[in-house]
């Protein structure tokens, strides 16, 4: 590998009570940082004491994932308006802490072309307006607090306007702002793209994170996608940001978080 991989653990992964008792385990299997869950009503705004003390006793906290029931692409107005409130909180969160950014899909679980009924409420050319306004809102906060907004194409049963990495590149060479970049998931990719390391190539520039699990969700090493071939393709993409794992848990829960690091960096080998 040209990059030294790093790696990061979801928070709500790892046992422990505490941010210092989670990263002392993560440490341990051999993670390089804890990436943030992000909730609404200003969540980790409110934790910000807790983060602080975490900072201070060493904690590495680079990113923050959004965990939130609506998003910026969202049908409604009222909706969307504080999913772009929640969204700049948690970067100027993650900026206070020095790290990198914040990930978030335009949609999760609001509509689907794959199932019924079939035709959304708006129109292919309203969403992108929408998708572009929200972006720009958010991208030009980022850049203010000198931060990155990382947008996650989600697969097309979770979302029906970012599916692939291309139509989120296209979005935001649109946008035109450096300080939004693509959030790349491995397991949506599994089922999206038809050759996932071309599809890392073809967007290369604008990868800003890099999420992980196996084709079926769970920790990496628990499914069948080809990891070699996803994080050559990574490194040959110039990637040198952090791998977040960001899956569900199959076997015994600590073992299956703390067996991800060496198996990532064995594929990697």
């Amino acid at each position: 590998m040209t990059h030294t991989l790093r790696i990061a653990c979801q928070e709500q992964l790892l046992p422990g009570r505490t941010l210092q008792e989670k990263w002392e385990f993560a440490q341990a299997a051999g993670y390089d940082a804890i990436e943030l869950r992000g909730r609404g009503d200003l969540h980790l705004h409110r934790r910000l004491p807790e983060l602080r003390r975490a900072l201070a006793d060493g904690v590495v906290m680079p990113t923050v994932c959004v965990e939130m029931l609506h998003f910026f692409g969202a049908f409604d107005e009222e909706q969307r308006r504080d999913a772009l409130t929640q969204m700049k909180s948690q970067l100027s969160v993650i900026a206070e802490l020095g790290g990198l950014g914040a990930q978030t899909p335009a949609s999760y679980g609001m509509f689907s072309r794959r199932l019924p009924p079939f035709e959304p409420p708006r129109s292919e050319e309203a969403d992108r307006e929408v998708l572009l306004a929200g972006l720009t809102e958010l991208g030009e906060h980022a850049k203010r607090e000198g931060v990155t907004l990382f947008l996650e194409p989600l697969n097309r049963y979770e979302d029906h306007m970012v599916n692939r990495l291309d139509q989120a590149a296209e979005l935001i060479r649109t946008v035109g702002l450096d300080s939004v970049r693509i959030g790349i998931d491995s397991y949506h990719m599994n089922i999206e793209e038809s050759d996932p390391a071309a599809a890392i190539l073809a967007v290369a520039p604008l990868i800003g994170h890099a999420q992980v699990s196996d084709s079926n969700r769970f920790q990496p090493g628990a499914g069948h996608l080809d990891w070699p071939a996803w994080l050559h393709a990574l490194d040959a993409a110039g990637y040198d940001g952090y791998l977040a794992a960001e899956c569900r848990l199959t076997g015994d829960p600590v073992d299956a978080v703390r067996s991800v690091p060496a198996f990532l960096r064995r594929a990697a080998a």
